[in-house]
């Protein structure tokens, strides 16, 4: 497998000829070999903005917490919440990671849906609930269960898992 990755130009180092242009592209094997500087917003609890199609053809973006797993990335879902049929009709969604610190420092994962695991399903059920306990340590730093399931409803999850198609990377932390 390859991954394309658009490296663009930035200013961080001073104007230049075609700033803010893509400079290069490179192939890549997995997310592993991307430069450490934007490797570092993939493991840390960076907040990503995802978008997706939504039932009118215009992009809907959200802030969600991040999680990947070799060159998978997964999106724990409530499956009462719209994305979850949005991305069933439309199996593509791109992720926005930016460093908190300089948010001119930023990574971008345009992906596709691979498949799709329910919490309910009586095999691969549980991966999708301790995945969901996996994010919220990493991102709350709180001892499991996660805890904000919506006590109104027997809130269920659906665990997307979605191949990286391209790489756009930008600037420095």
């Amino acid at each position: 497998m390859s991954i394309t990755v658009a490296k663009f130009r930035d200013v961080s180092e001073g104007t230049q000829p075609g700033q803010f242009m893509i400079g290069e592209r490179e192939p890549v094997t997995s997310l592993a070999d991307l430069d450490p500087i934007y490797k570092r917003l993939l493991d840390e609890p960076v907040t990503a903005i995802v978008a997706v199609t939504g039932s009118d053809g215009q992009p809907n973006l959200t802030p969600v917490w991040f999680d990947y797993e070799g060159d998978t990335v997964l999106l724990n879902l409530a499956t009462h919440r719209k994305k979850v049929a949005w991305l069933r009709k439309v199996p593509h969604a791109t992720f926005l990671l930016m460093n908190p610190e300089n948010t001119y420092h930023w990574l971008s994962l345009k992906t596709v849906v691979k498949r799709e695991v329910s919490e309910d399903d009586p095999v691969e059920g549980q991966r999708v609930t301790d995945q969901l306990d996996r994010i919220w340590v990493k991102y709350t730093g709180n001892e499991p269960p996660y805890a904000l399931r919506d006590p109104s409803m027997d809130e269920r999850r659906v665990l997307f898992e979605l191949e990286v198609v391209k790489v756009a990377t930008f600037g420095r932390p």
